[in-house]
């Protein structure tokens, strides 16, 4: 469901609720908005979703553009010229310094598209993805502090079933436990 859509049917769920409960349509988008409203602290995550869901379509497009059976570096920059057109910032193959003891060590770990300094993107053109390439973008993770990263196997008959979403195992432990306490569970 495209976001208009979702905003036309919202309006009109709006409308019947105001008209039925005789308010006025602005006393029940407050009302909606306070049931709807995001809870203390959540704003990050969903705007990390948000920023997500934008480079999987910028994925998709290139995907479906292109296919697979590419190299990595041509998914990349076609990838990189999705995320322009849609302007979201981004930049590419992001050296990662490794410091050990306060001692940086090396810069050899390269984050093939991070974007917006927060989501950490790594292209793979395989026959599968393997658990390697998870616990990869967790490195990347830990050692950026990105809060999320997407695992993009262009190699897949469609992204969807190439993509994997990884979360900082300590952002993830946290966002869980905000969904059980919001849900009640």
């Amino acid at each position: 469901m495209r976001i208009e859509e979702f905003e036309d049917r919202r309006h009109s769920r709006v409308a019947g609720s105001a008209y039925f409960l005789g308010l006025s349509i602005e006393n029940a988008r407050q009302i909606v908005g306070a049931i709807h409203a995001t809870p203390a602290g959540m704003q990050h995550v969903d705007e990390i979703d948000e920023l997500t869901e934008r480079v999987i379509g910028a994925a998709i497009a290139v995907h479906t553009a292109l296919g697979p059976g590419l190299l990595e570096s041509v998914y990349r920059d076609c990838l990189a010229i999705e995320l322009a057109h849609l302007q979201i910032p981004f930049a590419l193959e992001v050296r990662l310094p490794i410091v050990y003891r306060g001692r940086k060590v090396r810069d050899s770990l390269r984050i093939d598209v991070l974007v917006d300094k927060r989501l950490v993107v790594e292209i793979k053109v395989v026959e599968r993805l393997h658990f390697v390439y998870k616990a990869q973008v967790i490195t990347y993770l830990k050692i950026s502090d990105c809060p999320a990263g997407l695992i993009l196997n262009f190699n897949a008959p469609s992204i969807r079933e190439g993509l994997q979403r990884v979360d900082r195992p300590d952002l993830y432990a946290k966002r869980l436990a905000a969904r059980r306490a919001q849900s009640g569970l």
